[in-house]
């Protein structure tokens, strides 16, 4: 590669002058993300219920500033809204998972997944809306959503009944939004496989925790690469969704799986 090419490829997917709000952002794809988007020149709010975490990452990563955010309390919403100014990115990344069939979910269960998962959604991106409206009075760019999503809104999972009915949630409202506001915003979700994280590792203690490594190399299994997917590889998905070199890109689902759906 010429010094000339390099210098093109080091400018790609820039996001300089841009504020981001990464939810669920102190921890694996979202404490990626954080990184990725400010590596790309991007401030980031890292909006995370564990503030401690999010202070951290963010004296780490320094572009950034640590938001106690509960996308659960419309309350803790309303009070992280009122300290930002300007947003020119939101990725929607907090949620939960849970294991269980249709006839083990109990509502309480699956209410709580509609909570943390779907109306979270609905809730943060209702209430940071305008500011990304008036993202493109700023410049030329529309502001843009990026949803992290599942492979299991696409695809049934045995015993993920909760699960794959939230993440389909998503996916419907990414593409609802994206056709609603075509000429004003950018709407698109990343639809991860199984990715290597705190997530992923709390759900084997919990529920698998004296067959670990076997459930391990079950998950390992199904993606045909033949391993999980880094937070890393996600966190860069979601920098391009966000970039002006997707400028085209709306209502589209990324799907990042290494070939889980493909097979």
């Amino acid at each position: 590669m010429t010094d000339s090419s390099a210098s093109r490829a080091s400018e790609s997917f820039r996001l300089d002058g841009r504020h981001a709000l990464v939810t669920g952002g102190a921890s694996g794809i979202g404490e990626a993300t954080v990184k990725e988007l400010a590596r790309a020149g991007a401030f980031v709010w890292i909006g995370d219920i564990n503030l401690g975490a999010a202070e951290a990452l963010a004296a780490s990563v320094g572009s950034a500033k640590a938001l106690h955010l509960d996308v659960t309390s419309p309350e803790s919403i309303v009070t992280a809204a009122a300290q930002i100014k300007q947003l020119d990115i939101l990725v929607n990344n907090a949620g939960i998972g849970h294991v269980g069939s249709i006839e083990s979910t109990e509502p309480e269960d699956f209410d709580r997944l509609l909570n943390a998962n779907v109306r979270s959604v609905y809730l943060v991106t209702r209430a940071f809306l305008p500011l990304l409206l008036a993202a493109n009075q700023r410049h030329e760019a529309v502001g843009t959503i990026v949803n992290i999503a599942s492979v299991s809104g696409l695809v049934g999972i045995r015993q993920r009944f909760a699960y794959c009915t939230s993440k389909g949630a998503v996916i419907a409202m990414t593409r609802q939004l994206a056709v609603e506001y075509p000429k004003t915003l950018r709407v698109n979700a990343v639809c991860p496989g199984t990715v290597q994280t705190p997530f992923v590792e709390g759900y084997l203690e919990k529920f698998h925790k004296e067959n670990k490594e076997e459930i391990r190399t079950e998950l390992r299994a199904r993606q045909p690469v033949g391993r999980l997917g880094r937070p890393e590889e996600i966190a860069s998905a979601v920098r391009y969704l966000a970039s002006d070199e997707a400028a085209f890109v709306s209502g589209s689902l990324l799907t990042i799986d290494g070939g889980w759906t493909a097979a």
